[in-house]
């Protein structure tokens, strides 16, 4: 910048000639120290912009200099009389104004809320953070597929909104681990396991058995369910099989070996008719409490590992009933204080008319329609505890039970009203209200527990709370169906996770499930783990074939390679498909269009990788690789890949993945390049043998070691990694169809042989014995062997022999045929 004194710049001004007044600048500036950092006035500007061009003269340099550098900043001098201003300058360039894009209504999450059986947009009550209660099991028995739907279904939801969305998602399940069904078996093991300890006498066991059909016939007769009647119609048959033979064996006296054997066979096919029967006539007396912690510490235990091999999350806070007992108590009484609750003959029942006709709240929010089903209703109540007295004690049907009184033979525990044991449906509402308080975001279970389960949790935490909220979004898991048909044991289709992970791996279960909605009825069936193996197999192909590009040598800058047509539209496809799995998982988390979304874009991939192999060109590392992670990416967030794997399904297993493939990759490749290089040699010096042992490492020893050898014409060997035995089936599959092509193709030439052996077995015939031969026809015939007559005498019709000369004809040609043949060679 440019300063100068007031007095020195007045002087300058006066300069009439342009001239003198150009060397006066130039020696001011000369002799002034302009290279700091001083301020320039405006007199200083207008001192230069009088000048109407730079000096010509090369001795007045600075001035030059200084011209140039202010008509940049300002443009041209302004005409005379026209002062230059430095805010007003027409010259000056400045910045246009700058207008934000329109942009596009950012995508929200909708999830379906049973409250509204509608899509709602998912608003948290606080910020990014979310509160989840879930159902947890029952556990007084295996876990089965039925478990699997609901639990698998909201890990992967569970995951979607802490890995997708980024919630921070507190996520709270229980333990039921006291309950009617828990109570009634634990006694019955208990009774049974003392009943075998007393080793009965053949003669007492068929007394007992006889003892307990009687009541277990009637049970029967009186059972209306379908399902559940067959389930007992088949027991009764079974026991009555294995009774006969132990009675043959007692009337006939047989050794003690022969009796015994019956006896085990009996006890074995009696065991749940023979429980029944001891709990109905002991099981008050049973008394130590210990006898009903067994039995679920047992099955909760095998829960869990259930749910650890199907790679779901634990929960972040895990509540068992028998710990919340005295909150159960106080959440209890606060129920009664608020006039919602009553106590009748030591038990305490919710008042569902008084709770109805408050102003504030309502009864039967998720299903309205069911208030009044008692069947439902008594369902819920459990087994013990729809007896005719207990039925007595409440004011309404409708009414359920908070705190049961106990029964001889059940567990109990103090309280106000006396010792007992707590209803089924208090216990989520007790220990979610200590841990998530009077209202929770997100409440989950499945389908089959809406009414009267969850409804009753709803009245009666909104009884204790004072409110009408408890519960913002209900999610219900769809059901599960067995090949179309209802899970049952009756139907001896009852499979437990244990049982499916035999068949399928964690990973092949949880991508059957997310290619159905959650909340919609999922069949497990054949067809349906055959769609998701294929699904498995399809993504493993390309990430298998993504590696192999990957690993194949390039420096650092070749990894950075200039994108065609080919590429900026697959890069375009790949923009295209996140923005639609995007709005996918917006919409209530629908995983089955997401999956599909990823189907096609790998298919886009495919498509793409073939056209550059055709053309025998590498395709777009990069671009691939980016295409391949996000795969990885959202694989991962649905629990589909563990975390160990950067790229793809991992190999090996769980934790090894990473060490087994950076191992032992490297030597594969060594060896991958001198097999290849040693095939060279051999199909140029035609070594078949060579060629034998080399395609005997390809097709039978690589793949007991995992290892699958992929040979292209005109391209390097493609090294996969695959699971041991998915190669070994591929293998033997492949077998299978080489071994039916041998088959077909020994087939053909047999039959072509039987047909030239048949064709030359008819040209031997000379053609006047042609016809001797079929007397069934024909009776008489002329010099040249033709027929005259049928088989009955009568004279052949001019249609008839003109028909058999023809033949004859046909046959004289090929006779001659024969003739020649030694001659020309055609028969050896």
């Amino acid at each position: 910048t440019l300063h100068s004194s007031s007095q020195q710049r007045e002087s300058i001004l006066s300069i009439s000639d342009e001239a003198a007044r150009a060397q006066a600048l130039n020696e001011h500036l000369s002799t002034r120290s302009y290279v700091q950092g001083y301020s320039l006035s405006q007199a200083d500007v207008d001192a230069f912009r009088q000048l109407s061009t730079p000096p010509a003269d090369p001795q007045l340099f600075h001035v030059a200099r200084w011209f140039r550098h202010i008509e940049a900043l300002l443009g041209s001098p302004c005409g005379k009389g026209q002062p230059y201003r430095l805010q007003a300058s027409k010259g000056r360039r400045v910045q246009p104004q700058w207008s934000p894009p329109a942009g596009t209504q950012p995508c929200r999450l909708h999830l379906y809320n049973s409250l509204t059986r509608n899509k709602e947009v998912f608003i948290p009550q606080d910020g990014k953070k979310v509160t989840w209660y879930c159902c947890g099991p029952t556990v007084y028995d295996a876990s089965h597929m039925g478990h699997a739907r609901s639990y698998i279904s909201f890990d992967i939801l569970r995951r979607v909104l802490k890995d997708y969305f980024k919630f921070d998602v507190f996520y709270c399940m229980n333990i039921t681990d006291i309950d009617d069904k828990i109570i009634k078996r634990a006694r019955q093991n208990y009774l049974f396991e003392q009943y075998l300890e007393k080793r009965p006498e053949a003669a007492q066991l068929l007394e007992d058995v006889q003892a307990a059909l009687k009541p277990f016939s009637v049970k029967l007769n009186e059972t209306t369910d379908p399902d559940k009647k067959q389930m007992l119609e088949r027991i009764q048959h079974e026991v009555q099989l294995a009774t006969e033979p132990l009675e043959k064996a007692v009337q006939s006296r047989l050794t003690g070996e022969e009796v015994n054997s019956c006896v085990e066979v009996l006890l074995e096919e009696a065991k749940d008719l023979l429980s029944d029967w001891l709990d109905s006539t002991l099981g008050s007396d049973v008394t130590d409490n210990s006898i009903f912690s067994k039995l679920p510490k047992f099955w909760e235990g095998e829960f869990h590992r259930d749910m650890e091999a199907l790679n779901v999350l634990p929960p972040d806070v895990l509540t068992r009933v028998s710990e919340y007992v005295p909150e159960i108590v106080n959440f209890v009484q606060k129920i009664v204080d608020n006039g919602y609750g009553y106590v009748s003959n030591g038990s305490v029942y919710f008042d569902t008319a008084k709770f109805a006709s408050s102003e504030k709240h309502s009864y039967g929010k998720l299903v309205p329609e069911a208030v009044g089903d008692q069947k439902a209703l008594q369902e819920g109540e459990g087994d013990l505890s729809i007896s005719a007295d207990r039925l007595s004690e409440k004011r309404s049907p409708n009414d359920f039970a908070l705190w049961k009184a106990s029964k001889p033979g059940e567990p109990s525990w103090p309280c106000p009203w006396g010792k007992g044991r707590p209803g089924w449906h208090i216990e989520c509402s007790a220990m979610a209200g200590t841990l998530l308080g009077a209202s929770m975001d997100i409440h989950g279970g499945g389908f089959d527990l809406r009414f009267p389960h969850h409804d009753n949790e709803l009245a009666q935490s909104e009884a204790y709370f004072e409110n009408d909220y408890w519960v913002r979004y209900f999610l219900h898991t769809g059901h599960l169906t067995i090949a179309g048909c209802k899970m049952s044991k009756s139907l001896k289709n009852f499979i437990t996770i244990k049982d499916a992970l035999k068949k399928h791996s964690a990973r092949q279960l949880r991508l059957a499930f997310l290619m159905h909605s959650w909340k919609d009825t999922l069949d497990y069936s054949s067809n349906t783990m055959e769609s998701a193996l294929q699904y498995e197999k399809f993504l493993n192909e390309f990430f298998l074939n993504v590696k192999d590009i990957l690993r194949a040598p390039v420096d650092i800058t070749g990894q950075f390679e200039k994108w065609g047509e080919e590429e900026a539209e697959l890069n375009k496809n790949f923009y295209d498909k996140k923005t639609a799995i995007h709005e996918a998982l917006c919409d209530n988390v629908d995983t089955r269009t997401v999956m599909e979304e990823m189907r096609a874009l790998v298919s886009q991939c495919n498509l793409y990788m073939a056209a550059r192999k055709a053309v025998r060109k590498r395709p777009n590392r990069a671009l691939l690789e980016n295409i391949a992670l996000y795969l990885t990416h959202m694989l991962k967030i649905f629990g589909a890949i563990e975390e160990e794997s950067s790229l793809g399904f991992p190999v090996g297993g769980s934790g090894t993945s990473l060490n087994l493939e950076s191992t032992v990759m490297p030597y594969l490749q060594v060896l991958s390049e001198f097999r290849e290089g040693v095939r060279k040699i051999a199909r140029e010096q035609k070594v078949p043998e060579v060629l034998q042992l080399s395609d005997a490492l390809r097709d039978d020893i690589l793949p007991e070691l995992g290892v699958r050898f992929e040979d292209h014409e005109g391209l390097p060997t493609v090294v996969k990694l695959v699971d041991r035995n998915t190669l070994l089936k591929e293998r033997e599959e492949k077998r299978q169809v080489e071994e039916e092509k041998r088959k077909k193709k020994e087939e053909a030439a047999r039959r072509k042989q039987e047909q030239e052996a048949a064709k030359l077995a008819k040209m031997k015939i000379p053609p006047s014995e042609m016809f001797l031969s079929e007397t069934n026809k024909y009776s008489k015939f002329d010099e040249n062997g033709l027929p005259t007559h049928d088989a009955e005498g009568k004279e052949l019709s001019k249609g008839q022999a003109k028909k058999v000369k023809k033949l004859f004809e046909a046959q004289e040609k090929l006779y001659k045929e024969y003739l020649q043949m030694p001659q020309n060679g055609s028969f050896q």
